[in-house]
């Protein structure tokens, strides 16, 4: 967003997608040729397509599709996204691949599989390499969509910035489809986020506990947070490569230059219906504290990091399940006699808030199934039903696949109703 915009006025999605081979769902690391396919000339990294602008990322398996231009609504999303998706997948069938949704490949070695964006821009990836080793779960397999919102001056930082910190610990309560990695469940629901929450330890400032510092204005957050960053990466990074606000890993990552915060921890979707119904939720909810509905500006402020790291740790295990405490469920004015479920948080805002929210009816489907009956992940293992032999992992995710190209829920239906509450 080149200029700033208020609250709630303007959007950026952003959505990650493994490329895959269509037989075999392993890896298939041809994001230069589907770009330069797009772009009609090699070496291509950003190639606008109209309403959506393809791009690379870290490594050649994924491709970024994003608005070209800040959306002044998410109504209408989901069917743009959608015909991309086709557009892509026509694309790759002469590369023998397909797109495939979820927060992480399931059984992706990235040891052995990791290839990294060769063309423009591969000396920052090389940097981030060499520090940090991107040949990892936690880097080279994880795919999310990236939410971000505007704010116009200190007082709409601040209060957007409060808003996020508290909400962030429950977004992969819904968010959560990343329960494999190495062919076999690992866990968590959200193993995206537990893995990545350990990629820059060796250099911890530059995601700290992933949930951000309380700090709520522009000042603020460069003395406290961009400052120690920039600081503690000087000594391994002497070009200066990676002295940059893109730098930062927290779950939520404030880009002044753009005037906008950057929500960092929601798993790719099935389909981009559920992506956006997501997104949907998570901006009603956001909009919902910002106007202090439920609590306080300055009870937002006032809760500290680690007790929501707490809760988001807990959350990226359990996503729905994760009980959390009555405290917190008053930010969002819910009032209960003991702790209480995340998704019995997530139920009562979405009910409460769709009376008002900027709905599109591309989410009829993907949001009752991802608000009453559970996250993507828990979904997965419902289908899997404890059979995690190559091919039914296989049979599940090739699934998957048709509902990215179909544009339809995933939705294993009573069979898998009690991996639902």
């Amino acid at each position: 967003m080149s200029r700033a915009r208020p609250l709630f006025s303007a959007y950026g999605v952003e959505i990650e997608y493994m490329i895959v081979n269509r037989e075999t769902l392993a890896v298939l690391p041809v994001a230069d040729k589907l770009l330069a396919a797009a772009a009609q000339k090699n070496g291509a990294a950003d190639v606008p397509m109209g309403a959506l602008t393809w791009s690379n990322e870290l490594v050649n398996h994924v491709l970024e599709m994003k608005v070209s231009q800040p959306a002044k609504s998410l109504n209408g999303l989901a069917g743009l996204f959608a015909e991309h998706v086709a557009m892509a997948d026509t694309l790759l069938a002469p590369l023998g691949g397909r797109l495939m949704p979820t927060g992480a490949h399931p059984f992706m070695d990235p040891l052995a599989e990791t290839v990294l964006w060769p063309n423009e821009h591969g000396e920052i990836y090389k940097a981030f390499d060499a520090i940090f080793d991107c040949k990892g779960h936690g880097w080279s397999n994880l795919q999310s969509m990236h939410l971000n919102l505007p704010f116009r001056g200190d007082d709409e930082f601040g209060r957007l910035h409060a808003a996020i910190r508290v909400l962030l610990p429950i977004m992969p309560a819904l968010a959560a489809s990343s329960p494999l990695l190495d062919g076999r469940f690992t866990g968590f629901l959200d193993t995206r986020m537990e893995q990545y929450s350990k990629n820059a330890a060796r250099v911890p400032s530059v995601m700290a506990a992933v949930i951000p510092e309380a700090v709520f204005s522009e000042q603020e957050y460069r003395d406290h947070i961009l400052a120690p960053m920039y600081r503690d990466i000087a000594p391994l990074d002497p070009a200066g490569l990676l002295q940059d606000e893109f730098l930062n890993a927290r779950g939520a990552i404030a880009r002044f230059d753009r005037s906008t915060i950057e929500i960092r921890v929601l798993d790719t979707q099935e389909c981009p219906a559920a992506d956006l119904a997501l997104a949907g939720v998570v901006v009603a909810a956001l909009k919902g504290l910002v106007e202090e509905r439920w609590s306080t500006y300055e009870e937002q402020k006032a809760w500290d990091t680690r007790e929501l790291a707490t809760v988001f740790t807990k959350t990226i295990a359990n996503a729905g399940r994760t009980v959390v405490p009555q405290a917190y469920a008053r930010l969002f004015g819910v009032y209960a006699p003991s702790d209480i479920p995340a998704r019995v948080i997530w139920r009562r805002l979405v009910h409460s808030l769709l009376p008002t929210m900027d709905y599109d009816p591309a989410w009829d489907k993907p949001l009752p199934v991802l608000v009453d009956q559970s996250s993507l992940a828990r979904r997965i293992l419902a289908a899997l039903d404890g059979d995690y032999r190559p091919r039914n992992i296989l049979s599940v995710y090739g699934q998957l696949c048709d509902c990215l190209e179909k544009n339809e829920s995933f939705n294993v239906g009573l069979l898998g109703a009690a991996y639902y509450l």
